[in-house]
């Protein structure tokens, strides 16, 4: 049994991670930013939830202190919460500190999150993290990473996503070596979600699709200490360049590191 930590899991992708690795005995750590859904998911599995809106840099890290109050290890994380395309033509949102929505919620929460809970990640012998990130991503404009020009909510979030996959790269570099492995992947393709349905999307995939991959990162044995990938589905596949740029991921990581702090 492995204690799993899974963000976004009061509903589409995370809730139905939640029931499934509640089914297969897995002790659960839930987070959410809808009180009465993630209380619903949280009774169903049995799990301790965690109520926090990762828009807020101060609730990510109120967020990581109480976990690790509460807990002293963690086997999994899984950076599953995210922010949409939005409806179409809606205007560019800013978050209470300042920050493009989308990248505050897509990159920068995850960045966060996963550096403050890994000295719990660092305590079994192995841990893994895993980005649910996507396979629509644009190049990322480190002159005006907060999009104050042409904004469009699809490009924001295919850029935030690129920069997941970026961090993704970074982290599972640094952590080489210590039994923590991070990957991402894109679960499948505009799966039946709230997101899609803001979005105006017809669903491709079923939210089936992307369990099965995601599961696939988060317990399957035969991934044990693979890290540093992107996987389309079930697949590893390779990302747009900017990924593979130490320069840049550098450039951006120092971004994120600025614009983060406490």
């Amino acid at each position: 049994m492995s204690r799993i930590l899974i963000t976004g899991a009061s509903d589409g992708l995370g809730r139905a991670l939640a029931l499934t690795l509640a089914e297969r005995g897995h002790e659960l750590v839930l987070h959410g930013r809808d009180p009465e859904r993630l209380a619903e998911v949280a009774r169903t599995t049995g799990a301790v939830a965690f109520r926090a809106d990762l828009a807020v840099q101060a609730e990510v890290r109120d967020l990581a202190r109480a976990v690790t109050d509460r807990y002293d290890s963690l086997d999994v994380l899984v950076n599953n919460a995210g922010v949409g395309f939005g409806a179409p033509g809606a205007p560019r949102e800013l978050t209470s500190d300042g920050i493009e929505l989308r990248l505050a919620v897509n990159y920068l929460a995850p960045h966060l999150l996963s550096r403050l809970l890994l000295p719990l990640l660092r305590k079994p012998a192995t841990a893994r993290v895993v980005n649910v990130a996507s396979i629509g991503q644009a190049d990322i404009d480190l002159d005006d990473l907060m999009m104050t020009q042409g904004y469009d909510g699809t490009r924001a979030y295919r850029r935030a996503k690129l920069a997941m996959i970026c961090d993704t790269f970074d982290l599972a570099e640094q952590l080489a070596g210590t039994g923590v492995t991070v990957n991402c992947l894109h679960p499948a393709t505009l799966m039946p979600t709230t997101l899609v349905r803001i979005a105006e999307y017809a669903p491709v995939s079923t939210l089936e699709q992307g369990l099965r991959a995601t599961l696939r990162l988060v317990d399957d044995p035969a991934l044990d200490g693979v890290t540093g990938r992107y996987f389309d589905g079930e697949r590893e596949e390779r990302v747009r360049a900017q990924a593979y740029d130490p320069a840049f991921r550098a450039a951006l990581a120092a971004r994120a590191a600025a614009l983060t702090e406490s």
